[in-house]
């Protein structure tokens, strides 16, 4: 760190240095232009760079940082004419010194220069508002560079808060889960029913997907539906013949990738609200795609009179997916007489991994 330290001195030193020798050299020509006496020029100049220089560091060190940039402008015109009128009583002295002294006091001895005092005043003006207009240069490329870096950090503190929130879902998604599914094989011991090995199995299969294969940000959508499945028999086995479940499943590519768990809670709400009409549950599921966009839906009986409340899977999944595939989904939720509908629209290729999601 002190070594970089100590190379941005140098540079800065050397790309001053460098600046400073043009402008003599400038002031050489431009004050000898005409001149044979290049020795008394070149002396007369040197007479000019130290207030060139003053006037320049003053108005670019401290003029312009305290007053100029913290919106000061009264303060900042003021200061800037006294530092000219300032300015220009040097530039007299130095050119009356320069034109006197120089010569050992021997007017005969006298070289006139080919410029006027008007112009050499603008001269040093001119350097001057070349250097200030260099420094407010160098200022306006670091704020942006800096404006550059705290969007990156801001941005970046954006995605850890959204993987945050994410992650805080699925948190909130797996016990939800895990309490319906126990549930089920509770009733199924009760009544020391058959199916309870092979319930338990297709529970440890979900419970394995959740718990593990969840955690990635994205999964085949062929594993989504096989634990869709899953899921279904396991309802099935609850409800024995109170329920109907109808799945439909038309041209799928198995290969595309979605993000996990996403269809579970929409038909978990559908078997938790829904409402047996002639004492059956209907649910009707559908999974189609088209292009890149993937198509679901549920509809279950359900009665408008019902109180019917989204369920913590289904309000989780809802800001999911807006983390997830920001603009990239349609979701419509309506209710009839006699049914409950979700529509869920998904653009495959949309999906948005936040940084830092596990």
């Amino acid at each position: 760190m002190l070594t970089n330290k100590f190379s941005k001195i140098l540079i800065k030193l050397f790309l001053h240095s460098a600046f400073w020798t043009i402008v003599y050299f400038g002031f050489t020509y431009f004050l000898g232009y005409g001149s044979s006496e290049t020795k008394y020029v070149n002396l007369f100049s040197a007479f000019l760079i130290p207030i060139t220089m003053a006037l320049s560091y003053f108005l670019m060190y401290y003029l312009i940082p305290n007053f100029l940039l913290n919106k000061k402008y009264k303060l900042f015109v003021l200061y800037c004419v006294y530092a000219l009128i300032l300015s220009v009583y040097l530039i007299i002295l130095s050119i009356l010194y320069g034109l006197v002294y120089l010569v050992d006091l021997k007017p005969e001895n006298t070289s006139p220069l080919t410029k006027t005092l008007p112009f050499i005043i603008l001269g040093v003006f001119f350097v001057t508002i070349i250097a200030v207009a260099l420094s407010l240069a160098k200022h306006n490329y670091k704020s942006l560079l800096q404006n550059e870096d705290l969007k990156s950090k801001f941005l970046e503190t954006q995605l850890q808060l959204t993987a945050q929130e994410l992650q805080f879902l699925k948190l909130q998604i797996h016990p939800h889960f895990l309490f319906n599914s126990l549930n089920t094989i509770y009733g199924f011991a009760l009544t020391k029913k058959d199916e309870a090995p092979e319930m338990i199995l297709k529970l440890s299969n979900l419970l394995d997907y959740i718990l593990y294969q969840v955690k990635k940000p994205s999964v085949f959508l062929s594993d989504e539906i096989k634990h869709l499945k899953e899921y279904i028999d396991l309802e099935k086995m609850r409800f024995q013949d109170s329920l109907q479940v109808n799945f439909l499943i038309d041209t799928i590519d198995n290969n595309k990738q979605i993000a996990p768990m996403l269809f579970i809670p929409f038909l978990e709400n559908s078997f938790k609200h829904g409402t047996q009409i002639d004492g059956v549950l209907t649910v009707d599921v559908k999974l189609t795609s088209k292009e890149n966009w993937l198509y679901f839906e549920v509809r279950n009986s359900a009665k408008r009179n019902t109180e019917s409340k989204d369920g913590i899977g289904l309000i989780n999944s809802k800001k999911r997916m807006e983390i997830l595939y920001p603009n990239k989904h349609e979701l419509e939720i309506n209710q009839t007489e006699t049914h409950f509908f979700i529509s869920l629209k998904l653009n495959m290729n949309g999906f948005k991994s936040p940084k830092n999601e596990k």
